[in-house]
């Protein structure tokens, strides 16, 4: 326990440096499910460390060792963390439970809300349109989910466009994207250096149902055009529905080195492949912060069985 508990904190520290590279040199699918993978299992083992190093904290306190039938003298002799480790690994431990939390509510809110949303719009073929001199388009995740588009963006683009536009929207639903988006943020959530590899997975989806955009229509250049043009037309104050999910070309202009020039660019170059070497890194990140928390339960558990036979 003495190394292997900090290692998924030192993890924590590391894997955010990944979230670039995964992001643009990876398939997107892929990329995707390794960062989700990524944030929630590291966020759930830095949170058991911090839990694991505040307990050996609480065993040195008399009045709860003797809860335990421990011996506090024993902790205080065997305990491989010092007190103030465990002091602050508690009060950490508190923030991060709170947050999850707070994440979980609002998360299961909004989804709620969006199913009820969708469930009384009148739609044809699970399309929604409405009387909006904006352009604006979003997925709305429900039971089953809806795509809204304003009249004003389908002025704004032509027919191909459109097929664009919907198979892109589309993918977001049928692929469950909300799902990953609430997966990788509860990790982050629990721990805010992992927040990189939350918002490269808000990346990584917008790449992955441009892909399947591509696959659907097979030409990748009017894709990228759909995605520019919808981009520039985005109204710069669209609405931002918590259970929206991005629309195509996302609600940022195109100006800077923001995601929706990297996106284009990406549509503009080959697809990408699977890159085994990032994957085979990814699980072997993840695999390690596994078994070191795993360890590091175990030897708490030797620990207390230590301090209990005094």
């Amino acid at each position: 326990m003495r190394i292997a508990v900090y290692i998924p904190l030192l993890l924590s520290l590391i894997a955010p440096l990944g979230a670039r590279p995964l992001s643009e040199r990876c398939e997107p699918r892929l990329a995707t499910w390794l960062l989700t993978a990524t944030a929630l299992v590291l966020g759930t083992a830095t949170t058991i460390s911090l839990g694991l190093l505040a307990i050996t904290g609480l065993i040195r306190i008399p009045q709860l060792a003797t809860l335990g039938h421990w011996s506090s003298h024993a902790a205080q002799r065997d305990d491989p963390a010092e007190l103030s480790v465990s002091l602050i690994a508690g009060l950490l431990l508190g923030g991060a439970v709170l947050m999850a939390a707070r994440m979980i509510w609002r998360r299961a809110r909004t989804l709620a809300a969006a199913a009820l949303e969708a469930a009384c719009m009148p739609t044809r073929d699970g399309l929604v349109v409405v009387e909006d001199e904006g352009p604006d388009a979003f997925a709305l995740p429900g039971l089953p989910g809806r795509v809204v588009i304003s009249t004003g963006m389908l002025h704004t683009l032509n027919e191909t466009e459109h097929d664009i536009l919907l198979a892109h929207e589309r993918a977001h639903l049928t692929a469950h994207h909300y799902a990953f988006v609430a997966l990788a943020q509860l990790g982050a959530a629990a721990n805010p250096l992992l927040r990189p590899l939350a918002a490269a997975v808000t990346y990584t989806i917008e790449r992955w149902s441009d892909e399947n955009a591509a696959t659907a229509t097979g030409d990748r250049k009017r894709v990228a055009r759909t995605v520019g043009k919808a981009a520039l037309a985005a109204r710069p104050a669209a609405r931002t529905s918590g259970a929206a999910l991005g629309i195509l070309g996302q609600r940022s202009p195109l100006a800077g080195a923001g995601p929706v020039p990297r996106r284009v660019a990406a549509l503009l170059a080959p697809p990408l492949s699977r890159h085994p070497l990032l994957a085979a890194v990814t699980a072997a990140v993840l695999a390690t912060a596994t078994l070191s928390t795993a360890e590091a339960a175990h030897d708490l558990h030797v620990l207390l069985e230590t301090v209990g036979a005094w």
